[in-house]
């Protein structure tokens, strides 16, 4: 549910990147979600002050991040690039913020919480450094279901692929799909070895070509091969859990899809599991849609769940070699589960609990 403040000051809220691809979505869900907040100040780079952008139907000019804009703010949505939230955010908490952030500077901080609502929402009360960390899309892309799926049946064991869109690489990755699409249409490319590459030229953040292709990478390159995204999966999954030493083993893909990851799941539990009961408990999930009807065609694709919020589940098998283990495909869109949405609950959270403990002294 979302939070009541009603009979106290409504928090005053800062959305820092407020112009950027997942700040825009964020106003959105500010626009449309119960409006729990007093002042909402929109933050970004300081050529970007000045701008004017709408919010709740108002027209808000953005102010440039310094660190007189964290006057008076009771919560700070961070949705800027690693360095930024690693230089600003400490400061935002030193004034009195609680920060929420969308990078990847805290998420292994043994001081910062990494929450997702449906999850672990009590962990957003204990945060030593004054800041709460969301997860990764990829991560927040499958968590919520197997989050409720772990809470019945005791999660032991995870292997997971994933097929991710160039959304998780920020516009640029966007505008090279697109990009590339138009100049393999209409043709017979992808016939030959050599022939995609040789017509895209530019490859953009990418490694290989996206468009009639799927791409083995993504993130950084880590110890013994493995990428960081890759890694991101097995440390937040198991974070956010409370399982620190679950099993976790993913391989992570690129694929020429705009917006919305997919990931095949395989998962392994305490105990015997079947469909039925897995259904039974995705049914009851928050945050998850169950979508699952082989014969009639019925699986969520990314196509379809572009621009929900739910994590989308079908699929769902009993292992064929183990009783315990389900095997899954989920969906869920990066920029709103995946990124905004998540920070905004998380935000709502930290309201809630501002308005039960009363109006803060900033």
């Amino acid at each position: 549910m979302t939070p009541q403040l009603s009979g106290r000051r409504k928090p005053t809220l800062a959305v820092v990147g407020a112009t950027g691809a997942v700040g825009t979505v964020v106003l959105e869900l500010l626009s449309t979600r119960e409006d729990v907040w007093g002042e909402i100040r929109l933050v970004a780079s300081p050529r970007s002050a000045g701008r004017k952008l709408m919010v709740r139907g108002e027209e808000v000019e953005v102010v440039a991040l310094s660190e007189e804009c964290f006057d008076g703010v009771d919560v700070a949505m961070f949705d800027v690039p690693d360095e930024l939230s690693a230089q600003w955010a400490p400061i935002a908490a030193s004034k009195g913020a609680v920060v929420v952030d969308n990078s990847g500077a805290f998420r292994m901080d043994g001081d910062v919480p990494l929450v997702v609502p449906e999850v672990n929402a009590h962990s957003a009360r204990v945060r030593p450094r004054g800041i709460i960390s969301n997860p990764n899309c990829t991560t927040l892309s499958m968590i919520v279901a197997l989050g409720a799926l772990h809470a019945e049946l005791g999660l032991t064991e995870l292997i997971v692929s994933s097929y991710q869109a160039v959304s998780g690489a920020g516009q640029v990755g966007i505008e090279t799909l697109r990009d590339q699409i138009t100049k393999v249409a209409g043709s017979n490319l992808g016939t030959q070895p050599g022939d995609v590459r040789r017509a895209v030229g530019d490859f953009g953040p990418f490694p290989a070509p996206m468009a009639l292709n799927v791409v083995p990478w993504a993130g950084s390159l880590q110890d013994d091969g493995w990428s960081s995204e890759e890694l991101k999966v097995r440390n937040e999954s198991r974070k956010i859990l409370g399982l620190p030493d679950l099993r976790v083993s993913a391989t992570c893909v690129r694929v020429p899809v705009i917006t919305t990851h997919s990931l095949t799941v395989h998962a392994r539990f305490e105990r015997e599991v079947t469909v039925d009961r897995a259904h039974e408990i995705l049914r009851g999930a928050p945050g998850v849609v169950l979508y699952d009807n082989p014969a009639e065609g019925e699986f969520p694709t990314p196509a379809d769940v572009v621009g929900t919020d739910p994590t989308w589940v079908g699929r769902v098998r009993r292992s064929l070699d183990d009783p315990t283990a389900l095997e899954l495909f989920v969906c869920g869109d990066n920029l709103r589960k995946g990124a905004a949405l998540n920070t905004a609950q998380i935000a709502e959270v930290v309201a809630a609990e501002l308005g039960q403990s009363g109006p803060s002294s900033g």
